[in-house]
């Protein structure tokens, strides 16, 4: 009897799974925070997507390094074309990040603006598009 047996696994561990939830909730935070901040001018809310974006760097940096390191030595190496996008995704997303980390130091109005708001919007897209990448259903028929 022919039959059909669907597996899906990811090619990322567990412990990438967690640093990567970490950009995944920032990055939008962040976004919302300068939506907030551009509609009401609160100064408050420029120094909250401030330290929203350096927490999502740190861990940004830290899916970076994990996922280099899965390229050469982990479950990434046999999914090539999946582990090689997913890397240049997660490096997109960290230089944007530093970047937007650099912009909102700024002082006053600028530190948002058009370009800090632009800048989150990219950081928050690249990282759902990661963990889309990373996690998604990817099926691998088997016959039995």
């Amino acid at each position: 009897m022919d039959r059909t047996v669907t597996n899906s696994r990811s090619f990322a561990n567990p412990l990438h799974a967690i640093l990567l939830a970490f950009p995944v909730a920032l990055y939008p935070a962040a976004l919302l925070t300068d939506i907030t901040y551009l509609n009401t001018a609160e100064i408050q809310w420029t120094n909250f997507s401030s330290w929203l974006i350096a927490g999502a760097d740190l861990f940004a940096g830290l899916v970076l390094a994990s996922a280099l390191l899965a390229i050469f030595f982990g479950r990434a190496r046999h999914a090539k074309g999946r582990g090689t996008l997913y890397l240049i995704v997660i490096a997109a997303m960290f230089g944007l990040g530093v970047l937007n980390a650099f912009q909102h130091a700024r002082d006053g109005w600028h530190s948002v603006g058009t370009l800090g708001l632009v800048l989150s919007i990219l950081c928050s897209i690249l990282a759902l598009i990661a963990a889309f990448i990373a996690y998604g259903t990817q099926t691998v028929e088997k016959r039995a």
